[in-house]
Order: structure tokens, then sequence, then C-alpha cells
């Protein structure tokens, strides 16, 4: 498939959401289908690929995606992002001349144009203490250096899975803790609507989903990590009880 730029862009979606996609011209376009159920799935253009899964879960899909991605640059979508081509041009360009970055983590703004959440002013280094608001459709990733170190998206969180959230915080932790570097730009790569399975709210249910994101994460710290992530700004509106039950793991 013919591209002008070496990027894939692999959306992750259900069969009965395919046809929202909004297709770029300018990439290669990847569409995985998780279809357990053996759903119709849409006809796309030619020059779409297309892979069904027998199986359901975000984090199948992504690394269905790295699998299946023969291009140099990987971007994550879902069926109802909206990429930015003048994003998407900055990005590769910026890879293109930092060989040494194999993560580019990037901002998204909201239906009405405006900042989905509070970014970072400026560049800077991805770390465990600064990635856990990342969203995947914000990150581009080199596909040969995340193959080389074995990298892949832990099936056992993102939706669809028990553990709903958090399986893009797990996949640039594992990428750093293997000696792959990663950087934040302020680069606009998408626009996404507000409600996304990453909102912070104060349900037990999603208190405990973020919680053992942690402790995949840190291990024995993540209690300390947990405290951290509460006293971090903007200010975490969980409250006194669901504050105290985040940090012990409940």
């Amino acid at each position: 498939m013919s591209s002008s730029l070496p990027l894939t862009i692999g959306y992750s979606t259900l069969a009965d959401r395919a046809k929202n996609i909004k297709f770029l011209t300018s990439v290669n376009n990847l569409v995985i289908v998780q279809n357990p159920e053996g759903t119709t799935t849409p006809t796309f253009a030619s020059d779409v690929d297309v892979l069904e899964l027998q199986s359901r879960g975000v984090a199948k899909s992504r690394n269905a995606a790295i699998s299946n991605t023969k291009t140099e640059y990987l971007l994550f979508g879902d069926d109802d992002i909206e990429f930015k081509q003048s994003g998407i041009s900055a990005a590769v360009e910026f890879l293109n001349h930092n060989l040494q970055i194999s993560i580019l983590l990037m901002q998204a703004v909201d239906e009405t144009g405006k900042l989905r959440k509070s970014y970072p002013a400026k560049s800077h280094s991805l770390k465990l203490t600064n990635s856990a608001k990342a969203a995947t459709y914000e990150m581009m990733i080199r596909v040969s250096d995340i193959k080389s170190a074995g990298i892949k998206f832990d099936e056992n969180f993102g939706a669809g899975a028990a553990n709903y959230l958090g399986d893009e915080y797990i996949f640039i932790a594992d990428a750093i803790r293997s000696g792959l570097k990663g950087r934040f730009e302020p680069i606009v790569i998408a626009a996404h609507p507000t409600e996304s399975s990453g909102s912070l709210r104060n349900s037990a249910v999603d208190r405990s989903a973020r919680a053992r994101v942690f402790s995949r994460v840190f291990g024995i710290w993540a209690p300390v990590m947990r405290t951290l992530f509460l006293a971090k700004p903007p200010s975490k509106k969980f409250g006194l009880v669901n504050s105290f039950l985040f940090i012990i793991g409940k």
C-alpha cells in the first residue's frame, strides 16, 4: 500500500462501529476489528487493510496493529478519533530527526477545539512519574524499536478487559524500563470527544481499576505513587474516603 508518509494508523473498533472511522489518505490505514460474534464488517476502500480478531479487548487490537504494521511509524486510533494532518506531519518530522526517540506522546483537543486535559507547556522526556495520563491516540511509536525490545500492550488491561484502564501507561512504563526513550511534544495530533474510558470518576469500580494500574507498574511502591498521583495538580476529586481506598489499592 502506498502513502506519502511512512506511517500507519491502526484503528481499533467493533464491527458495528467501523463505519464511523475518518480515514486520512496520506497514511496507511489498518483497521483492527474486534469481532468475536462474527458480525458483518463494513466494506472499505481497497487501500484500507482490515484484520478481524475473534476476540475482544483493545490491547489485543493494539498488539495486532504493531505486529501487522510495515511502515516505520504507527499511530493508534479509535473509531471516534479525528486525526489532524498538520499534527501528523509534525510528529513524523520530529521522529525523522530524533532517531533516539521510540515513543512520541502528544496532545489532543475535544469537539470544541479545547485541549482535552491539562498538558505540560513544554517538551520533556517521558518518565514513569509523568506519563500516567497518556491516551493511546496521543502516541506515535517507532515500530522497529518496539518490536526489537519485545514491548507489547498488557492484554489484562484496557477497554474490553476487566482492568479497563491504564494500558497506555503500562505500555510506556514497560518501554522505559526496557531502555527505550520517549518524548512529549506539544503537538495537537487529534480531536476526541470529551468523554472517554480514561476520564476520572468517583465510582468504586473506576477507583479500583486505576489502583490496579499502579500496582502493575510500581509493585510494592504502588501506595506511594498513588499518593503522589492524588497530590499532583490538578487536584483529583476523589473525596477523602475514596482517596484513602485508592491509596491502599481497594
